[in-house]
């Protein structure tokens, strides 16, 4: 599974990341692989208007908040 994590490197992006990998983690789930996109001319063309965003396997899935932990599992879950 392949995460991409939206936004430009802030302590709100980094938070995401966090939560992400903390999600993950409870999940067991060891083949995660993330990607950080900084690139504003990127997230436009995937639409992200609006940073954080996270997007599973090329489809962004939340923009513009960080979801809690739990939230962040169950999107997991449902891509699995």
């Amino acid at each position: 599974m392949k995460v991409t994590v939206y936004g430009s490197g802030c302590i709100t992006c980094k938070g995401l990341g966090s939560a992400l990998n903390e999600a993950a983690h409870e999940l067991g789930i060891e083949d995660l692989e993330i990607e950080q996109v900084c690139d504003i001319n990127r997230m436009i063309e995937e639409g992200v208007w609006t940073p954080p965003a996270m997007g599973i396997d090329g489809e962004v899935v939340f923009t513009g908040r960080i979801p809690d932990v739990e939230e962040i599992k169950e999107i997991l879950k449902n891509r699995k």
